[in-house]
């Protein structure tokens, strides 16, 4: 299970990085490409760069199907549980399970549609405008990512039957820090 969480924190740091370095290039191909420069406008001119962002629309729903698996395993997605948390430990724990449950159907659901989508639209020769790799591609974060968030509610449900806790995000926690500030003690 490491090596999935990894691979999860992984993929959605790499996406995060390299649609901020595509963005700041294009930004900065088309700053300076207007400038009055005649030998740096007729260098830059020639440099496509219309591709980044459609490139980086790719990234970011990738990076957001994979962010909300992410947010299950670790509990950061916003939940409205006040009546919830007020009802007896049994009803409470009901709901809970319930409610995981709906989350893993519906993601489960979405990533099967999703699936026959992708399916259906690899059978055609539809590519992107700009990149021109096949539509199948881009339209598989959707089965992936929705079938990985369904994994996570079913993993989260798991281990909360089977303690009775919930993953919980702590704002204030930096990975990594108490083994740092350990070390120098």
């Amino acid at each position: 299970m490491k090596f999935l969480d990894h691979l999860e924190e992984w993929l959605i740091a790499f996406l995060m990085g390299a649609a901020t370095l595509i963005i700041f290039m294009a930004v900065v191909h088309r700053y300076l490409s207007g400038l009055p420069v005649p030998w740096l406008q007729d260098q830059l001119i020639q440099i496509n760069t219309s591709w980044a962002q459609e490139l980086c629309i790719y990234m970011f729903v990738w990076m957001a199907k994979f962010g909300a698996a992410y947010g299950v395993r670790t509990g950061i997605h916003v939940g409205v549980d006040v009546v919830i948390n007020r009802l007896s430990v049994p009803w409470r724990n009901g709901f809970i399970v319930f409610g995981l449950l709906a989350g893993a159907l519906f993601t489960g659901v979405v990533g099967a549609l999703g699936a026959s989508f992708v399916w259906d639209i690899g059978h055609t020769e539809q590519t992107s405008a700009d990149l021109e790799v096949p539509m199948w591609l881009v339209y598989l974060a959707v089965p992936a990512g929705s079938w990985l968030m369904c994994f996570r509610f079913l993993q989260v449900m798991v281990a909360f039957v089977r303690t009775g806790e919930l993953p919980k995000h702590d704002h204030a926690h930096v990975e990594g820090l108490d083994d740092e500030l350990g070390a120098k003690a």
